[in-house]
């Protein structure tokens, strides 16, 4: 990919951007997107020869920050608001340990019953070996304990057989505790609630997501008249298939009089986990109804690097609901191995979480992917991926097993 330099961007149809990130499953505070957009945007614009500043946020809502860039003098301004569902991530994730090898249970079978692990084994080994990582994880560590604790409790039952029982077992929930409190490092735990969040019912969401989507909309929605040149969604890895729901209910209610062009970003997307399993009914007719809307422009962001993704699937189309009218979503590759330098490649290469996390960043050798340009530069969406093709190895062919829709 060749760099695009601030010449190639003068062409501004943005004065005014409005940004509306939507999070994957993360229960950290938002703040620490506010962070990450500062550190690396400033970063991106030192490699890229632009300016960007950050500022406080001039605009309502629960948590976001406002946005200057200057390129080849023209000015544009965008405020960035993150669409905060992490309390419903935390809560998700309050649960003991015995309650998680429950979840661990029943998410495996949700997975394997359906049919739908193998299915999506076909498309991309990367997420399936993240989905496999935590009951590997947590089996091992069960493993463990329960043989720590039968050595342990050998021992006292040869003193005392009764006492022999009583400290095996006590062994055996230390030990686990103990894992459970390495977990911000082994991330077992947390990938076991990701998961099981998406298969609890079965791939449909849940009435508290539900009720936050709606939130979503009604946010984006006001947005739209609120004199934007665009307004501008981007959905990070889970928080892709809530915003495709988001807005093909924003479009089927009808877009307001003289609404701002509208525009979907989806980065590092895992849809098909969600989108593959039984009652995802919601989700599929979404995709259905998104991919042939005039009236939004979607492009779709993912690697072959990023083991976390469906890289280069295109998720309407792998889902099998592809309309005969297909429009969206135009499927391009970040290509990590072209767009960050050897040194850093092989810096990243191997830190997975951190390379899920590469969308958002900054990179040394920047193809017509730019995250700050796209966020906060002069050039629509629309135009900026006007004439891009789509990529030539993306993956289209239908392998979900279940197609019907709500």
């Amino acid at each position: 990919m060749t760099p695009i330099t601030p010449q190639e961007n003068s062409d501004q149809s943005v004065h005014r951007r409005r940004v509306y990130y939507i999070p994957g499953y993360d229960p950290i505070h938002p703040r620490r997107y506010r962070e990450l957009y500062r550190k690396e945007g400033a970063a991106q614009a030192k490699i890229s020869g632009y300016q960007i500043a950050l500022k406080p946020k001039k605009t309502g809502g629960p948590y976001g920050w406002h946005v200057k860039t200057t390129i080849d003098g023209a000015a544009t301004e965008a405020d960035v608001e993150v669409l905060v569902w992490s309390d419903i991530v935390k809560s998700s994730m309050s649960r003991g340990i015995l309650a998680t090898y429950v979840q661990l249970v029943r998410t495996a079978y949700a997975y394997i019953g359906s049919g739908a692990l193998f299915r999506l084994a076909s498309l991309r080994k990367g997420p399936m070996i993240a989905a496999l990582y935590p009951i590997v994880f947590l089996l091992v560590q069960l493993l463990l304990a329960c043989l720590a604790g039968w050595g342990v409790g050998a021992l006292v039952a040869l003193v005392h057989p009764l006492l022999g029982w009583s400290a095996g077992l006590g062994v055996v929930w230390a030990v686990l505790r103990t894992f459970k409190r390495w977990d911000n490092k082994i991330f077992a735990y947390y990938l076991m609630h990701d998961y099981a969040y998406s298969a609890q019912a079965g791939g449909a969401n849940p009435p508290e997501l539900e009720a936050r989507m709606t939130a979503f909309r009604l946010e984006i929605r006001a947005a739209l008249t609120a004199g934007f040149d665009e307004v501008l969604v981007v959905g990070h890895s889970s928080g892709a298939h809530l915003a495709v729901s988001v807005l093909a209910d924003l479009l089927r209610e009808g877009l307001p009089t003289g609404a701002a062009r509208l525009a979907f970003l989806s980065l590092g997307q895992v849809v098909p986990m969600v989108s593959f399993l039984p009652k995802a009914r919601r989700l599929r007719a979404d995709l259905h109804y998104l991919s042939a809307q005039g009236e939004l422009v979607w492009v779709d962001v993912t690697a072959p690097g990023d083991g976390c993704a469906f890289a280069l699937c295109d998720p309407v189309a792998v889902t099998g609901v592809s309309p005969p009218n297909k429009r969206w979503p135009l499927v391009i590759s970040a290509a990590f191995t072209k767009t960050l330098s050897p040194a850093r490649w092989k810096e990243l290469r191997w830190r997975f979480f951190r390379l899920h996390f590469q969308y958002l960043c900054a990179f040394d050798r920047p193809g017509d992917y730019d995250y700050f340009l796209i966020t906060a530069g002069p050039q629509s969406l629309a135009a900026r991926y006007r004439d891009r093709p789509a990529s030539k190895s993306r993956i289209e062919r239908p392998v979900s097993g279940y197609r019907d829709m709500a």
